[in-house]
């Protein structure tokens, strides 16, 4: 089932897209649309349907950038209510979002230390929302306290130039990946780890972490040659211990769901495959879902099922995935109450169809009797001896 934001390619062209959670699960959807003077380009937000798993037809806000500034890619704090945006001449823009309701509002703010930079690929925020991170096409990584933009780290020449990044579940690594095919780790107090190992026929391309809490994972796509691989490394060891190939041509996207169970790749020719992690399996494909066009945004809905996924030519839609239906909480609540209702009424049947001795009152009274209980018609002590004076 998918769904898109009619008119989107005819109104501008996509150059991102991400969720923005909100309470209850009535979460959003920032576009980053470039459109030719005199025209403005514009950060929009729609609204999203969840059982309907579509977006709205028209966006519930608009910000409009200056003449000639164009939008990069987008970063939403986990709180859902900052979004960063990197443009293609005016450094980093800080919007503030305020919904209530139907109501929704975006309040721009400066980031100082963002303010002449150049255009920043990759942006990206920790997972307890406590660090920020830039990576520019100029290979300039910084990283930041949030939300007071503190610098934690201030590398000029980390890569050539940034094609990827993505922090660590517990916040405490940083990987970034460089055109020209290296990878590095960092820890987010802005110390080096390490580069990863490749061979001379290789190059690391994208790259996640895992999210499930147990594994401790890297999750990057690797062109071996002519062939796109994933590739798993053990961050206790940055050693490889895996890989696979899912799609036939590279990728040009890499993402990962909140709950670290399923892993997507969207391809450079419009396909989306989306992977279980446990198994390493596909479990869902899209095809020609972007059709020939590469894709350019690709995220997980932080509480269904549902993909966004977002190309200059097709635009954004989102796509319910086909894969096995999660257990709710309550559901497992239910179905515990309901082994114990069955269990229940199994002992009760059991009870009214056995024949032990509770059911019995004379039975009852041969174990009191054993045990030394008295009866109704028990003689007294007296009487006992009495009647062992005569027969003697």
């Amino acid at each position: 089932m998918e769904g898109g934001v009619d008119g989107v390619a005819a109104e501008g062209k996509v150059t991102c897209a991400a969720w923005i959670r909100r309470p209850e699960n009535a979460h959003l959807v920032v576009i980053g649309k470039s459109r030719t003077p005199p025209s403005s380009s514009s950060l929009e937000i729609f609204s999203f349907d969840p059982m309907a798993a579509s977006l709205s037809s028209s966006p519930k806000v608009i910000y409009e950038f200056e003449e000639g500034v164009e939008p990069v890619s987008i970063a939403v704090h986990p709180s859902g209510d900052d979004i960063v945006c990197s443009t293609s001449t005016a450094g980093c823009k800080l919007l503030e979002l305020h919904a209530r309701g139907d109501n929704v509002r975006l309040l721009a703010k400066e980031l100082l230390p963002l303010q002449n930079v150049s255009p920043q690929r990759c942006l990206a925020f920790s997972g307890d929302g406590s660090r920020f991170a830039t990576g520019g096409v100029d290979g300039h990584l910084r990283i930041f306290e949030w939300p007071n933009l503190r610098i934690i780290l201030d590398e000029p020449r980390a890569h050539k130039s940034f094609q990827d990044m993505d922090f660590s579940l517990d916040s405490e690594f940083l990987a970034s990946t460089s055109t020209d095919g290296s990878a590095r780790i960092w820890k987010t107090d802005g110390v080096p780890v390490t580069t990863l190992t490749r061979n001379s026929d290789e190059k690391i391309e994208l790259c996640r972490f895992s999210r499930d809490g147990t594994k401790p994972f890297l999750f990057c796509t690797v062109q071996r040659g002519n062939k796109p691989l994933t590739v798993v490394w053990d961050i206790s060891t940055w050693e490889k211990i895996g890989h696979k190939r899912f799609l036939p041509k590279p990728a040009s996207i890499l993402s990962i769901s909140l709950d670290g169970k399923y892993l997507a790749l969207g391809s450079k020719d419009g396909d989306v495959c989306v992977v279980e992690v446990k198994k390493m399996e596909i479990r869902h494909w899209s095809k020609r879902l972007h059709s020939g066009s590469n894709i350019i945004s690709l995220e997980f809905c932080p509480s269904a099922r549902i993909v966004l996924t977002a190309s200059s030519e097709w635009g954004a839609m989102v796509t319910k995935l086909t894969v096995p239906v999660d257990w709710k909480d309550w559901q497992i609540y239910l179905l515990l109450l309901g082994l114990f209702l069955a269990s229940m009424l199994l002992f009760y049947v059991f009870f009214q169809n056995s024949d032990s001795f509770w059911n019995f009152p004379e039975s009852a009274r041969k174990i009191n009797t054993v045990f030394g209980g008295s009866q109704p018609d028990d003689k007294t002590a007296f009487e006992q001896f009495e009647q062992l004076d005569l027969l003697s």
